[in-house]
């Protein structure tokens, strides 16, 4: 086995032990609308999954490197959009940008194409307490 297949097997369980752990909390709704987006929604708060999701990727070796607070960012734009502003009522939006060094020198060194899969991210939204997870499947792409 190459040096790649086992980081792709490898990216691929830490991506299935990430399912793993969310399909574990209490399931509302798995939305399979579109394809190409992971979509799973929980009955909690951000504020109750968001470190331990954050450690999760960690001890998987998926660094987060940014964590955009999309909602708060938006926020100040609020009066200059009127009713067009946060139509879904979603009283969080944030973000987890990472990513594995290793898995991207190995992804670099046999297709740097492919570099624009890195790095990766997860946006969290709530809405009357309850989480929904998404993440771009690449796959699908």
């Amino acid at each position: 086995m190459t040096g790649i297949s086992a980081g792709m097997r490898s990216g691929k369980l830490i991506f299935q032990l990430l399912a793993l752990f969310i399909l574990l909390q209490p399931v509302v709704h798995a939305g399979d609308g579109n394809p190409g987006v992971y979509k799973q929604t929980v009955d909690k708060p951000v504020s109750a999954i968001y470190d331990k999701l954050y450690k999760s990727l960690e001890e998987a070796r998926f660094y987060v490197v940014f964590e955009p607070d999309i909602g708060k960012n938006i926020s100040r734009f609020a009066e200059k959009w009127g009713d067009d502003y946060n139509q879904n009522n979603l009283s969080e939006m944030r973000s987890m940008v990472f990513c594995n060094g290793w898995y991207a020198n190995k992804v670099s060194n046999l297709d740097p194409d492919m570099l624009g899969f890195c790095p990766l991210h997860l946006t969290l939204t709530e809405r009357d307490g309850k989480t929904t997870v998404l993440f771009n499947r690449p796959s699908v792409v």
